[in-house]
């Protein structure tokens, strides 16, 4: 089998590690296997090269594509076999980075020194300087993380559960406390010690909608995790039915409900937020259909506020006041109140959002009762 092939398969095997919340359905220009669109922090397109080294796997994760029990094409490249071709992508524009992960193959500690072997070859033999993100393995050795860490801009450990009981429901071979947890702080604490490790942080995976686990569940766990953690962000991979895999006959997951996720995730993680402010319905779920932020703040008593004299931390809690602009406000209001809600569009505050929870000098912009 030539290499191209063999990337085509192992890029369709690493598809359901995302990096990514916006681009999903999103393809590439470029009509070659393991391109991936994803999206940078100042929102432009950067393209990936993602892929697994090996689709070999020990792990019986019933909803995984690469489960051990699942009968499908194996195969695996060598580190130095990956690198030949990412390098040629990435020498000819294609991608400007690398997402590396892998199936666990033989052992988690051999598995991880080829992760390693790929990166290595690709800094100190090739001098490739540009952007690597690896997937770290459950259950593998502080050692093998630092020296990932050294080589990696970005690391990730998927938790796939919010509980050591909803992962019982999924998979047998991995310990939630032990192998995921423990590993995630022991990510933290490396990048804090060194602060020029990993400069891009690391993030955290979780799968919807293949247990029972409910929304506020799964809220609360993040919740633990950004206290206790400098995780950057989660993604949420939506349950899809596989054939072949235990769960094949299973619903799959609505798109909308790890839409609603990010959003409310983006309130814990860079609002602050904590889920006891959040709105959930009697099963523990978020809406489908309404913002996570207008329902929380329907239920706080503390609008309408007033925007000359709020706090910070009740500013964010207004919907169409993002972060940015409730600094602004703050800035700009030392020096002249606002009296003018054209004033605040300006600033970027999404104002058909936000009147129904503000006053101006004292006056509502809109009554609360008629939304």
């Amino acid at each position: 089998m030539d290499k191209l092939k063999k990337t085509q398969i192992l890029s369709d095997s690493a598809q359901f590690d995302l990096c990514d919340s916006k681009n999903k359905s999103k393809k590439s220009e470029v009509n070659l296997p393991g391109i991936y669109p994803a999206t940078g922090a100042n929102g432009c397109t950067i393209p990936l090269f993602k892929t697994l080294l090996t689709n070999k796997c020990n792990n019986d994760c019933k909803y995984c594509i690469n489960c051990s029990k699942r009968n499908f094409t194996r195969l695996e490249l060598s580190p130095r076999e990956l690198s030949k071709v990412f390098l040629n992508y990435y020498n000819k524009a294609y991608v400007n980075g690398l997402f590396l992960s892998s199936g666990v193959n033989h052992s988690i500690d051999e598995t991880m020194e080829n992760l390693i072997d790929t990166c290595n070859i690709l800094r100190k033999d090739y001098g490739y300087q540009d952007y690597i993100h690896l997937k770290i393995i459950p259950g593998a050795s502080k050692d093998q993380i630092k020296r990932a860490m050294e080589l990696a801009d970005r690391v990730s450990i998927n938790i796939e559960a919010a509980s050591a009981s909803g992962l019982a429901e999924l998979s047998s071979t991995k310990d939630y406390n032990k192998d995921i947890l423990k590993r995630l702080k022991w990510i933290d604490k490396i990048a804090k010690r060194d602060k020029t490790l990993c400069p891009s942080g690391a993030t955290t995976q979780l799968i919807v909608g293949a247990n029972n686990e409910t929304d506020d569940e799964i809220l609360k766990r993040m919740e633990s995790i950004y206290k206790k953690t400098d995780l950057r962000r989660t993604y949420f991979s939506e349950f899809i039915p596989i054939n072949g895999t235990e769960l094949e006959k299973n619903n799959e997951c609505n798109l909308k409900r790890t839409n609603q996720l990010y959003h409310a995730d983006a309130l814990l993680n860079d609002y602050h937020f904590k889920t006891k402010e959040m709105a959930f319905d009697e099963n523990g779920n978020l809406s489908l259909n309404e913002d996570p932020k207008i329902l929380a703040a329907k239920k706080m008593e503390i609008f309408p506020i007033e925007i000359n004299k709020a706090n910070y931390h009740d500013l964010i809690r207004v919907p169409g006041i993002g972060t940015k602009s409730a600094r602004r406000i703050i800035n700009i209001r030392r020096k002249k109140p606002f009296n003018n809600i054209d004033d605040l569009k300006r600033l970027g505050v999404v104002t058909n959002r936000a009147e129904p929870y503000i006053k101006l000098e004292g006056s509502y912009q809109n009554s609360l009762d008629n939304y």
